[in-house]
């Protein structure tokens, strides 16, 4: 496992869009998966790695209902799931084939996968809210997911939303959207995101006293330097 119970607890107190300030200061910048949306307004922030199924486009010989019994099939993906894991799908961003449905869902929330994220969409809506399993994606749809897609695989890597999405890789999901972290990389955020956090609180500070943005966000070396003062009192005073 990459993702330490330590490490989860840090960045769930971390916004995704703190997560992807600090993977662009280090060079990446496609990192958010885009189309990936809750389909509950009130989803609390999740923090998993990544198990991933791969869609490709649907092949009349092989997208049939008799497929959803094969070895190879989004239900024996399904009990390959760890506990705690987010799985990731490639849908290919289809809109019009539901990639997972109640029956599905139901049964990854009773394995304890932490979430679903996908750039296609689910179907039996009420269904899928009722399992309880949190879900990211563009949305819902009534055809099933052969009507548009074949399964082909899954715990490889694959490209959701435009993002590439390695196994393993951390997976961090707000109201914001969801975001990859590479594992590389994964000791490095946890490390930086408390104090980027807590650098992006003080500015919303200032900005509620009436300080104008330019020198303040970003830094100056006045501001800076008073950030810096901060700190120090605020470490003296705890």
């Amino acid at each position: 496992m990459t993702l330490s119970a330590a490490d989860r607890a840090v960045l769930e107190q971390v916004t995704t869009a703190t997560v992807t300030t600090i993977l662009l200061k280090k060079g990446l910048r496609n990192v958010w998966i885009r189309g990936a949306m809750p389909l509950r307004p009130d989803q609390p922030r999740i923090v998993g790695e990544a198990f991933t199924l791969r869609f490709v486009p649907a092949r009349e010989d092989l997208a049939t209902p008799a497929s959803w019994g094969s070895p190879i099939s989004t239900r024996a993906a399904i009990e390959d799931m760890p506990e705690g894991c987010i799985c990731v799908i490639d849908a290919m961003g289809v809109t019009d084939a539901g990639v997972f449905g109640d029956i599905l869902c139901a049964r990854m929330a009773k394995r304890n996968v932490a979430a679903l994220v996908t750039d296609g969409v689910i179907r039996d809506l009420s269904g899928v809210l009722a399992s309880g399993l949190p879900v990211w994606c563009r949305g819902a749809a009534a055809p099933p997911s052969v009507a548009g897609l074949t399964f082909v695989g899954w715990n490889e890597t694959i490209g959701c939303g435009g993002v590439a999405v390695i196994p393993g890789d951390v997976v961090v999901i707000d109201g914001d959207g969801a975001v990859v972290i590479p594992q590389a990389l994964l000791p490095e955020v946890v490390a930086e995101a408390p104090a980027q956090e807590q650098l992006e609180g003080w500015i919303i500070e200032e900005v509620d006293r009436g300080t104008r943005l330019p020198g303040l966000y970003p830094m100056n070396d006045e501001t800076k330097a008073r950030y810096q003062s901060w700190l120090d009192r605020d470490t003296t005073e705890s």
